[in-house]
Order: structure tokens, then C-alpha cells, then sequence
């Protein structure tokens, strides 16, 4: 029987971050490669991004392999200064405008490729092998753990002040990183006992006391009203100074933060990391769509809480196996819910393109504060959060 008093923990970055400073480069390599192909009347399913990003002081490096619109290096080295600028920085040993760029983009590799793509009666295969993860519960509005579902807020909330200008938050610097524990109550999030935020600061004068001062407002917003009591322990800018952030500080690397992306550990994470892949990549694609399904499962209220597992093989179209686990909160058959997941939605990799509509420049915008818990945007963007299933998953079973 799972526990039902506990604490537990997750902790984000903010897109500031060195890793999501890669992640943020290397998904607008994606967007770059579906936004000119459309330009340029390339088959989007012939799209192919397989791209990684390194970030030190004042140097980025963007590798790996790519197929589709004939993009120059410098409207990647565009996007990727483009990107840098977003996000904020102007410091002298990360700016946007002076760091050096290199683009080691080449060729997919035929031998992939020819496993990848569709041909004759051969549908589009899986881009690699590996098994996905989805889940979702009720702790929160967005069906999200609570721990991870804060830890996101939290950091977002202080990102949009501080390019805002906002009072002292425009004294912060976009590098940061937050920790929340949450307390559990016979199996309810209930509140905080602490809080972790760690924050660069433009101006070295200011002390831990000062940068907690200026969050402190923020985070009391974020969180619901009651969960930060007066025992709740904070730790701000607990080592101090913290004025020399992002790359500069700490090398960045693409994909190192793939429990930030999903859900702070409160589920099951694969392995594979989701920036800088095209949607044939199942690493990505299906652990959005088992995100879709065990969301509108529990949206549907067949359970409070649901886990899936998708499997796959490179080259191979349909999903090797599928597993459903509603922790004893299911109110339906799992191994019926298994068989009608493969009726409400196609699993192949094209089958989830379709779908879930993932052949657009779409991918920028999910490289922080997390792939899962946010709103399904008009463009199509965050797809695999809508709840469009759940009348039909319903239908299928009452």
C-alpha cells in the first residue's frame, strides 16, 4: 500500500540555466528546420533534427545531424544568438552578441534513415529504440505532481517579472534554480516545509537577506495560500554571491535536466532526452503522447492516477507494448484501458504526429519550465495537454 504522509521533493531550472540554455538553442534548431522547410515547400514528414548544443564562457557549439530545407550556419548562428538575447544575457563572459558560435550540423545518416523513413508498404518506422513514460494525477489544475508543478511557477513567475522590469526583480539575472518539498497528508499535497531558490544577481552588493527580500513576494504567489506556514524553512541564495551565472559559470550541455522536463521524479522517466529532436524521434514524440493518454484518462475520471509506458524499436512502426498503471485508483480494467488506448489513438510515429499535430515550429517554447502541465496554445503548440480524449475514453467504458 503506498504511503499516505510523507514529504517530497522536485526541484527546476530556469531557461537562464546553462543546460536549458542548450535545450533552448538546440529546440530552436527544430523550429528553424520546420518553419524554413514549410517556406520552402519541404515535406515536413522528411524533416529530420538530431541536434545537440554545448555552452562555455563566451562559446557555443551546435552538432549533430539534420535533413530537410538547405538552412545556411549563420541563420543558425542567428537563431541561436537570437535565443541568448531572449533569455537575457549581456554579460561579459555570456553575451549574445559576442559569444563564438560553431554549427557542426551534417547529414542524417543514411543508415538510419533508411529504417526511419516510410517506403513502398513500409510505414515510418521508430527513430530509435527505448521506452516512454506518461503520467498524470489531480494534485494540481494542470493534472501535475504538485512538487514539480510549483518548482516550475515558481521560476517562470520570476522570469516574466524580471524581464518585465519589475521593481527589484530586474535586479535578477536569468540564470536560477528552486527546490520545494512538499508535505502529503493521507495522499494530498497539503504544504510546504521547504523552499530552495538559488538566483543570479546583477548587482554583487546584494546579500542572501537582500535577493530573498525580492523573491519572497513571488513565491508566496505561486504556491496556493495556507502551504507556506510559519515553520516552512527557506533557503535563498544559501551559498551566498551568485553573480556570475549561466554558461560562464558551469558548462551546458543539451538534455541533462530530462527530470526538470517531465515530472520532478514523481514518475517513471525513460532516459532519452526531448530538445533538439524532430518528432520522429520517439523519445520526444511518445512521451508526449503517453502524456495525452494517462492525462485523459484521468481527466475522463477513470483514475486519480495513471502511469503508461510505450515501447519501441528503431525502424519498427507500431509500439512494441504498452503498459497502464493506475496505483490502485482505476476504476476501469487496466488491461481493458490498455486495448482501448490502441483504438482512440494511433501509436506509430506518424500516427502521433498526426495526431498531436507535431510537424510545426512548435518546440522552443517547451525547453523550460517543463514539457508537460502547461496550456495548449492556439498554434497547436503543447498539444498533448488538451483533454480531447476523455469523452471518448469515457464512452468506451460507461
Amino acid at each position: 500500500m503506498a504511503r499516505e504522509n510523507y514529504l517530497f521533493t522536485s526541484e527546476s531550472v530556469s531557461e537562464g540555466h546553462p543546460d536549458k540554455v542548450c535545450d533552448r538553442i538546440s529546440d530552436e534548431i527544430v523550429d528553424l528546420f520546420f518553419r524554413d522547410g514549410a517556406r520552402a515547400g519541404v515535406d515536413p514528414y522528411a524533416t529530420r533534427v538530431a541536434c545537440e548544443t554545448l555552452a562555455t564562457t563566451n562559446r557555443v557549439i551546435i552538432a549533430g545531424e539534420v535533413r530537410g530545407a538547405p538552412i545556411a550556419h549563420e541563420t543558425i548562428e542567428a537563431a541561436a544568438r537570437g535565443a541568448i538575447k531572449n533569455i537575457g544575457y549581456e554579460q561579459a563572459g555570456f553575451h549574445w552578441r559576442h559569444a563564438k558560435v560553431e554549427v557542426l550540423l551534417h547529414s542524417q545518416s543514411a543508415d538510419i534513415a533508411q529504417g526511419v523513413d516510410a517506403a513502398g508498404n513500409k510505414d515510418e518506422g521508430a527513430g530509435d529504440q527505448g521506452i516512454m513514460f506518461g503520467y498524470a494525477c489531480r494534485e494540481t489544475p494542470a493534472l501535475m505532481p504538485a512538487p514539480i508543478y510549483y518548482a516550475h511557477k515558481i521560476l517562470e513567475d520570476l522570469a516574466t517579472a524580471r524581464k518585465a522590469g519589475s521593481g527589484d526583480a530586474a535586479k535578477l539575472g536569468p540564470d536560477a534554480k528552486s527546490q520545494v518539498t512538499v508535505r502529503y497528508m493521507h495522499g494530498k499535497p497539503v504544504g510546504v516545509t521547504q523552499i530552495v531558490l538559488s538566483t543570479q544577481h546583477l548587482d554583487e552588493n546584494l546579500s542572501s537577506p537582500d535577493v530573498k527580500a525580492i523573491v519572497e513576494p513571488y513565491i508566496r504567489a505561486a504556491l496556493p495560500a495556507g502551504w507556506v506556514m510559519p515553520e516552512t524553512v527557506w533557503h535563498v541564495n544559501p551559498t551566498g554571491k551568485f553573480v556570475i551565472g549561466g554558461p560562464d559559470g558551469d558548462c551546458g550541455l543539451t538534455g541533462r535536466k530530462i527530470i526538470v522536463d517531465t515530472y520532478g521524479g514523481s514518475a517513471p522517466h525513460g532516459g532519452g532526452a526531448f530538445s533538439g529532436k524532430d518528432p520522429t524521434k520517439v523519445d520526444r514524440s511518445a512521451a508526449y503522447a503517453a502524456r495525452y493518454l494517462a492525462k485523459n484518462i484521468v481527466a475522463a475520471g477513470l483514475a486519480d492516477r495513471c502511469t503508461i509506458q510505450l515501447s519501441y524499436a528503431i525502424g519498427v512502426a507500431e509500439p512494441l507494448s504498452i503498459y497502464v498503471d493506475t496505483h490502485g485508483t482505476g476504476q476501469v480494467d487496466e488491461a481493458k484501458l490498455e486495448s482501448v488506448l490502441f483504438e482512440v489513438m494511433r501509436l506509430s510515429p506518424r500516427g502521433i504526429r498526426e495526431h498531436l499535430k507535431l510537424n510545426h515550429p512548435i518546440y522552443a517554447r517547451t525547453a523550460a519550465y517543463g514539457h508537460f502541465g502547461r496550456t495548449p496554445d492556439p498554434d497547436g503548440g503543447f498539444s498533448w495537454e488538451k483533454t480531447d480524449l476523455a469523452e471518448k475514453l469515457k464512452n468506451h467504458f460507461f
